[in-house]
């Protein structure tokens, strides 16, 4: 997983030497898909789904660890969810690169989980990759990758007491 998260990051590089959306306001499609991507961050914080309704595509695919998720039902489903359960939530775009068909975001959560959806209760605070593939304005697919130990530091603390005492010598490398 580190290994795909590296060099995605270093793709991510390169792509910006070229790319970087604070030099250059490039075309009217990457402003669109900027102008959408921004909209559907916004839709989480506040919860109003019928915000992004003009920024989603009918057959939008949620590509997850859990499965692909079809439709703007789902992702409207998804905003009421973590709206609901992580009403403080703040995100903010550290990073975007965009071309014509893509929106790469470096994104940054914080808030206070109420302990559903697998997040423990309490606060947490946490970084991703955000990639979007756009066509015409709308969001037609999307991808989210996490460090996956900066999701371990929000586990309780026995969790992180189980996982240190595995025997990682017998795992196939």
């Amino acid at each position: 997983m580190k290994k795909i998260f590296f060099a995605s990051f270093a793709a991510l590089l390169i792509f910006a030497s070229c790319n970087d959306t604070t030099s250059d306001k490039g075309s009217d499609a990457k402003q669109k898909n900027l102008a959408a991507s921004d909209a559907i961050s916004k839709a989480f914080e506040t919860g109003n789904v019928n915000a992004i309704d003009s920024f989603i595509a009918v057959d939008f695919v949620d590509h997850t660890d859990r499965g692909d998720f079809k439709g703007k039902d789902s992702l409207k489903a998804m905003v009421k969810f973590v709206h609901d359960n992580m009403k403080d939530m703040k995100t903010e775009k550290i990073h975007e690169l965009a071309d014509d068909d893509y929106v790469f975001s470096w994104m940054r959560w914080t808030g206070t989980s109420n302990g559903t959806g697998g997040m423990p209760n309490g606060p947490y605070d946490m970084h991703a990759m955000e990639v979007s593939k756009f066509k015409d304005g709308k969001a037609v697919e999307h991808w989210t990758y996490m460090d996956m130990k900066e999701m371990m530091k929000m586990m309780p603390q026995p969790a992180m007491n189980d996982m240190n005492k595995m025997d990682t010598g017998k795992m196939k490398k």
